[in-house]
């Protein structure tokens, strides 16, 4: 089931950061010790991983997703930017790289 950000709280808008090739670069390193936080099964993108995707990155801004068996990672990893209003910073395998900024407590100091 494809769903759109119309699933997330309404009090998480933010705008979705453009990112430079150096602060992804940058993300990318910060992201790098983390373990992934969401898991998308075979049923893909559902209401319930957009909204524990939109928790995840209230409490953390960068937050890694693993995807079990995607037919078209970047195009999934896409979907999934968009519908967080979040910025992709990368794919790596089977895991994608998201950040947003907490709108009222951003924790991640970009150049």
């Amino acid at each position: 089931m494809r769903t759109t950000a119309s699933h997330l709280q309404e009090n998480t808008h933010v705008d979705i950061p453009e990112l430079d090739s150096k602060q992804r670069r940058h993300l990318r390193s910060l992201a790098h010790p983390l373990k992934p936080i969401v898991f998308i099964g075979e049923k893909g993108i559902s209401p319930a991983v957009l909204k524990a995707l939109d928790e995840a990155l209230l409490a953390h801004e960068l937050v890694k997703i693993r995807l079990r068996q995607p037919e078209d990672k970047k195009r999934t990893a896409r979907e999934l930017a968009d519908a967080a209003h979040a910025a992709l910073c990368g794919v790596v395998g089977h895991t994608v790289i998201l950040y947003r900024p907490n709108p009222e407590d951003p924790r991640i100091e970009l150049a």
